[in-house]
């Protein structure tokens, strides 16, 4: 008899299930290339599985190229105007970065693409509903205050319920 671990649970239900919310992400004037689509997944582990697929990143046109990219949910699913009214990064309580709620895992880029898929406890699908992820420019440096020292932004996607 063979036990099913939870990363094979993972993999099912990302190639089987249709996800709880998603976020389409559009890039800014600086990253107009910038989209994808992160994606979150409820589980048998109270735990919520998040999916990210990130196409047009800024190091797209280097061949051979990776680089380290910021992605937090932030308080607001507002990205207009250059991102500028997504507000901080979204935190249950008041607790120094990178303990926010919204600090994630950064997403790797080689030659522009990004995937990444991690299960996280700290939030549940409608506490994140109407909020925004985003994209940085820098990777997250998990210890500059208040937010990582990860640059500006350059990608934004509200998250709402998967129809």
């Amino acid at each position: 008899m063979r036990d099913v671990t939870p990363a094979q649970t993972f993999s099912w239900t990302m190639q089987n299930r249709l996800p709880d919310a998603v976020a389409w992400i559009t890039g800014n004037q600086d990253a107009p290339h910038l989209s994808g689509l992160v994606r979150f997944y409820t589980t048998i582990y109270d735990g919520i599985l998040v999916e990210a697929e990130i196409f047009g990143l800024p190091n797209l046109t280097e061949a051979g190229s990776t680089n380290f990219y910021g992605m937090h949910i932030h308080e607001y699913g507002d990205c207009s105007e250059n991102f500028t009214h997504t507000g901080d990064h979204y935190s249950r309580q008041t607790v120094p970065h990178p303990q926010h709620t919204g600090d994630l895992p950064p997403l790797l880029g080689n030659q522009g693409y990004a995937w990444t898929a991690f299960y996280d406890k700290r939030f549940g699908i409608p506490e994140i509903l109407g909020r925004s992820v985003i994209i940085h420019r820098m990777p997250d440096d998990f210890v500059t205050q208040p937010s990582g020292n990860s640059g500006e932004k350059i990608g934004c996607g509200v998250i709402r319920r998967n129809p």
